[in-house]
């Protein structure tokens, strides 16, 4: 018997396929969505995996063959086993579906070259006037501005930046955003925004996010070309502004992270969110080889009513204890949801952030 993949059991539990040219995509997590608009749970069908990064439910086949069926992980073999047919084929009475083909990503280059590629990228973009305005009502100087290096989402000419970045011998395979349309090297189309760049302990950019314009819901995203033919998707990474100190304040967000270093001075390392802690460990490891003693959390005041947040935070702190860190917890009038717009208003006697 070959191995079992994840596109074999989704039928046998009533799981639906991808659509067509898909190795990866959502639907709703049995653990954490209320109803079936909401699509939090991914399934890789490439690597075999499966995650809700709203609830943390996480695992490999046997693990969401498990979880559907009932049954401990470790009956799972011979459930399966007693599905097979003498060809070690599923036996199922659902109509067979031939396999559809796989669009091909680039694996994540390395950090240095990403670095070097976003830098260039960067270059030749720039700052809205109402972008840069709306960072000045948020606290940061223009030097700040200038420093961070955010700019506008560019909304034409993605295929010409791309040929300058190659003609100027920069690297575009596996650095998240770029792809290739029709042969011919480009950046992925995405609505207008700030772009962010995410550093790491070097201070090197890792990857961006970008905070869309008027959007109502997922306001903040990762630039990613993932399911783009030679694409590359981006990770969660942790973002960290300043340098490493004995104590660093952990928050949720990059730009959140940006300028509450900026107002205070305090070094502060963000994540996406409470519930993505992939890249956070790799993160903590550094700063305590710098030095850090002390992690102060200072998530969005909704924590304490939310209970997914609630579960994540859980989480973190087991691992900070895991690690030997000491914590602790920042609380604020729950009026301002931020630590950078509470900062920002009474520390600083200044208007609210918009």
């Amino acid at each position: 018997m070959g191995l079992i993949h994840m596109q074999d059991i989704l039928p046998l539990i009533g799981v639906p396929l991808p659509p067509p040219g898909r190795s990866s995509y959502n639907i709703p997590c049995p653990c954490c969505d209320e109803n079936s608009r909401k699509r939090h749970l991914n399934i890789n069908l490439k690597k075999d995996v499966f995650r809700c990064p709203r609830c943390g439910f996480s695992g490999g086949v046997f693990d969401l063959y498990a979880h559907y069926e009932g049954i401990p992980r470790s009956a799972v073999k011979d459930a399966l086993f007693a599905r097979l047919d003498v060809r070690g084929e599923i036996v199922s009475n659902r109509p067979s579906r031939d396999k559809e083909p796989v669009t091909e990503e680039c694996p994540l280059t390395d950090i240095d070259l990403r670095n070097t590629t976003y830098q260039a990228l960067l270059s030749h973009l720039t700052l809205a006037s109402d972008h840069r305005a709306n960072l000045l009502s948020r606290g940061l100087s223009t030097e700040e501005i200038e420093r961070l290096n955010y700019k506008t989402t560019p909304v034409v000419g993605m295929s010409m930046i791309a040929k300058k970045l190659l003609a100027d011998g920069h690297y575009l395979a596996g650095v998240p955003g770029f792809y290739r349309k029709d042969g011919e090297w480009t950046f992925i189309y995405e609505r207008r925004g700030i772009l962010i760049p995410v550093r790491d302990v070097q201070g090197r950019i890792q990857g961006l996010q970008i905070r869309r314009d008027n959007a109502t819901r997922r306001k903040f995203r990762w630039v990613s070309s993932v399911e783009q033919p030679d694409g590359c998707k981006a990770e969660s990474w942790a973002h960290l502004a300043g340098m490493p100190k004995e104590m660093v304040i952990l928050t949720e967000g990059p730009m959140k992270a940006d300028i509450i270093h900026a107002l205070t001075g305090k070094t502060v390392v963000a994540v996406a969110g409470v519930n993505a802690l992939s890249q956070l460990e790799k993160m903590l490891t550094e700063l305590r080889q710098n030095g850090t003693q002390k992690i102060m959390t200072a998530f969005d005041m909704d924590f304490l009513s939310n209970p997914h947040v609630e579960r994540g935070y859980q989480n973190l702190t087991q691992m900070l204890v895991n690690m030997g860190f000491r914590y602790g917890t920042y609380l604020w009038d729950p009026t301002y949801k931020g630590l950078d717009d509470y900062v920002w208003q009474y520390c600083l006697g200044n208007g609210p952030a918009k």
